[in-house]
């Protein structure tokens, strides 16, 4: 039963985007393989330090997840709010990132006088108002 799934999977990729665990494992592998050498190596005897890059990832992870989900759901169903949904999450995938780069090289990029920190936090506080838009939106 196994292989039947594997051979399915590759003559036809599509399935892979329909089952959820597969499409979070296959995400996961990919954001810790991107970031493994430039950002996780780097940093692995850092002490806590790490700890704080990992939670970063993971933000990274589920919004990228997240942000595939509800892609699919909008070309299935076509209506605003998964739209806003949508650029919401990605938007946090793009907060994530910057606040990764802080904690990762701190005072090291910044834009201006502004700080990346802050800069993370605006696309933060974005991400939240592009989902209260979609939430508060009548279709």
């Amino acid at each position: 039963m196994r292989k039947n799934i594997i051979f399915n999977a590759l003559l036809r990729p599509e399935i892979l985007l329909e089952r959820k665990s597969t499409l979070f494992s296959i995400v996961v592998a990919g954001v810790v393989a991107i970031l493994a050498i430039p950002v996780i190596m780097p940093h692995l005897l850092h002490g806590l330090h790490i700890v704080h890059i990992f939670l970063h990832i993971g933000g990274i992870t589920l919004a990228v997840f997240i942000t595939l989900l509800a892609t699919i759901a909008y070309f299935r169903l076509r209506t605003k709010r998964l739209l806003l949904g949508a650029i919401a999450f990605a938007n946090f995938i793009v907060a994530e990132s910057v606040l990764l780069v802080d904690a990762t090289w701190p005072n090291i990029y910044n834009l201006g006088d502004l700080p990346l920190l802050e800069v993370g936090h605006l696309l933060t506080f974005t991400t939240l108002g592009l989902l209260a838009i979609g939430v508060f939106r009548n279709d």
